[in-house]
Formats: structure tokens, C-alpha cells, sequence
């Protein structure tokens, strides 16, 4: 069974707005923190956002503040991230992550399990 597993990508137009969703499996059960990256062709990964399980504290990328939201749902060990006002530059795959962490949590090292990305395509 896959640690995480991402759900929700698709194809959208601008303006849209699409939900991510990411699974936890036993593994990551112990970890402090979910995170949400992307990683767009030719480009390096980077941090979008992190949330806490204990407290549900929440931590964005500058440039994604007010359009993207993180929050969980224990009871479902479920991660989800809404992205509103889509722009064809949030075209990516985005990865959902696991850290045994709870600071630096905007590097990638920091994170212990990956899911295997959901591809989001926003058409303009």
C-alpha cells in the first residue's frame, strides 16, 4: 500500500478551480506534517503549502497565499488542497508529502513520504 496517494488533478481553465486530495496509509500515521509541491516541466520542485496535524497550523508559498488552501480531515487521515482563480503558471504535478518535521517545512528534504503526483493542467 502507498504511503500517499494523491487524487482530484485535471484539466481546468483559467479561473477555475480544482481540489486536491491525498490519502494517508499506516506509515505516515506518526508524521507531523502533510505538505503539498509542485514541480512544473523543466523546473524545480517547489513548496506550495503545509499544514500541522496537531494545532492544524498552515503555512503557504508567498505567491499562492489567498488562492490555495490547506486542510485536513483526520477521521478520513486525509489531506486536501483547494485551488482557486487557477492561472496556466499553477499548471504542475503536484505532490503531497509526510514529514516527521514540524519546521523548515518548506524544504523537501524535510519530508519523509511522497505520494506519486496528480498532473494539474490549467488551459487559458
Amino acid at each position: 500500500q502507498e504511503p500517499l496517494v494523491e487524487s482530484g488533478g485535471g484539466l481546468v481553465q483559467a479561473g477555475g478551480s480544482l481540489r486536491l486530495s491525498c490519502a494517508a496509509s499506516g506509515r505516515t500515521f506518526s508524521s507531523k506534517t502533510m505538505g503539498w509541491f509542485r514541480q512544473a516541466p523543466g523546473k524545480e520542485r517547489e513548496f506550495v503549502a503545509a499544514i500541522s496535524k496537531r494545532g492544524g497550523n498552515t503555512y503557504y508559498a508567498d505567491s499562492l497565499k489567498g488562492r490555495f488552501t490547506v486542510s485536513g480531515d483526520t477521521s478520513k487521515n486525509t489531506v486536501y488542497l483547494q485551488m482557486n482563480s487557477l492561472k496556466p503558471e499553477d499548471t504542475a504535478v503536484y505532490y503531497c508529502a509526510a514529514s516527521y518535521s514540524d519546521y523548515d517545512l518548506t524544504s523537501g528534504s524535510r519530508y519523509n513520504y511522497w505520494g506519486q503526483g496528480t498532473q494539474v493542467t490549467v488551459s487559458s
